[in-house]
């Protein structure tokens, strides 16, 4: 060393500091305090941990990969740039190629003997929908027999709310990128309650559902065809002005939507009497528009996908058992760990016995940078899921340690509109041990139950050291 040339940490302790930086457990802050000593405690904690795996090397060897700063480049701009235009709603078995006897799912691949209560429910309720059953207890057993196939949402470019169940007879939205060309598909959305969705599959069920293939799918086929494709990605972009979040609130979005459509349906030649019932079915359900903005961020995802070495999540799913995570450099694989059980409010006098595990396909929101990740711009939502107004701002905050890149389209107007945090990097949860925050309903245990409450749940962090060892193994040798 240069003995003219003072080592930059020269002097460093020769009076007294300014402050003290310190993280992790209290005691060297607290005794430092007691000595009047300035303290300025970070939120630090070590990178996240996984049985068998060298975690740091990993880490080292992802990070090295020299393909990683533009294959995570890459996805996140493919993710940003693309559009969600409403274009169609068409039958399952059109739209989807959906055959008689195969049912979509929510989450990644699971079997019968592993299905949730809600996903058992939702699969029965719909065999009898399909004339495949009489009753719900012989659906219960063909589908126990094998007699009936079912496959993730994900894999046919749909995205489906909780159970996620959809079959040949549904009617669902067809949206499109105008940038990239893809495609993406989603149910209509029943309400809450005692729904499909939610594994219920008694007779008011069924009947809403029937009305809802009858009636209002071809009201909507009818609007949207004449008015043109709707904006979705626009309408989601003023939703997070206007107090939504686009998971859990979808109020200012379900309102704009109708005002788009309403005149088409009333001059679609229709009964008053069906125009009259749609309207009202359409605005008496805040989370309507949830079923738009959930194949929007399918759009989005999508587009990011298949770019090797990239970290990028694309895809959040859970299925009432596993919570899984697709990640854009390692293709179609699921990488899977055990749901985790939402913490929230409760309806009535349902309580946490009375929860399944995390279920639905609609953690795509938080995917693609809404959702949890646009709390603070939904003040409101906290009133539902059990937080408060400084858990808000501060969830939003948090998730942007997590991300990419800020959302040029969606902003948070109290955040001086600041873009959403998107584009989840596996490597960046694993480093600082923040896992994605994730507002979702509640599911009843027990099948046939429905809807029980709605709070805020985190993945299973193994999915992510899971993916960082893949990600790993796929990097080129240094």
């Amino acid at each position: 060393m240069n003995r003219a040339t003072p080592a930059p940490l020269s002097g460093l302790l020769a009076g007294p500091p300014a402050a003290v930086v310190t993280a992790g457990a209290s005691l060297l802050a607290d005794a430092l305090t007691a000595q009047a000593v300035a303290v300025e405690p970070v939120d630090w904690r070590p990178p996240l941990a996984a049985d068998g795996l060298d975690v740091p090397a990993a880490l080292a060897r992802v990070l090295a990969d020299p393909r990683r700063e533009e294959a995570d480049a890459t996805a996140v701009g493919r993710m940003l740039a693309a559009g969600a235009q409403l274009v169609d709603v068409r039958p399952a078995s059109e739209a989807l190629g959906l055959e008689r006897g195969t049912f979509l799912h929510a989450g990644p691949p699971v079997a019968w003997e592993a299905a949730s209560g809600p996903l058992r429910g939702a699969l029965m309720g719909a065999a009898v929908l399909e004339g495949l059953a009489a009753t719900p207890e012989e659906a219960e057993r063909g589908l126990a027999a094998g007699a009936f196939a079912w496959e993730p949402c994900h894999h046919h470019r749909a995205v489906g709310p909780m159970a996620g169940v959809v079959s040949p007879s549904m009617w669902v939205f067809e949206l499109e990128d105008p940038v990239g060309g893809g495609r993406a598909y989603c149910s209509l959305n029943e309400g809450l309650g005692k729904v499909l969705r939610y594994g219920a599959y008694g007779p008011e069920v069924l009947d809403r559902l029937r009305w809802m293939s009858a009636v209002l799918g071809p009201l909507l086929q009818g609007a949207v065809r004449a008015a043109g494709p709707v904006d979705v990605r626009a309408i989601v972009a003023q939703m997070l002005q206007m107090g939504d979040e686009g998971h859990n609130r979808n109020r200012a979005g379900t309102l704009m939507l109708l005002r788009e459509l309403l005149p088409a349906l009333i001059d679609g030649g229709a009964p008053s009497s069906d125009v009259a019932r749609a309207a009202a079915f359409v605005s008496g359900n805040d989370h309507f528009f949830l079923n738009l903005v959930m194949p929007a961020c399918k759009l989005a995802t999508d587009a990011a996908r298949d770019v090797p070495g990239s970290s990028l999540v694309v895809a959040m799913a859970r299925n009432g058992t596993e919570f899984g995570i697709q990640v854009s450099g390692t293709g179609d694989r699921w990488f899977t760990g055990p749901a985790q059980v939402p913490e929230g409010l409760f309806l009535g006098d349902y309580g946490p016995q009375d929860a399944n595990p995390d279920i639905g396909d609609s953690a795509i929101t938080e995917t693609a940078g809404i959702g949890g990740f646009a709390m603070a711009a939904a003040p409101a939502i906290v009133r539902f899921v059990g937080g408060d107004v400084e858990l808000a701002l501060a969830t939003t905050q948090r998730m942007y340690e997590i991300t990419l890149a800020e959302s040029p389209s969606y902003q948070v107007p109290v955040l001086g509109f600041r873009g959403t945090p998107t584009g989840i990097d596996v490597t960046r949860v694993v480093r600082t041990g923040i896992l994605p925050q994730i507002n979702t309903g509640m599911a009843g245990r027990v099948a046939g139950t429905g809807q029980v409450g709605a709070g805020l749940v985190t993945p299973p962090p193994g999915v992510f050291t899971a993916a960082l060892a893949a990600l790993a193994e796929a990097a080129p040798p240094a």
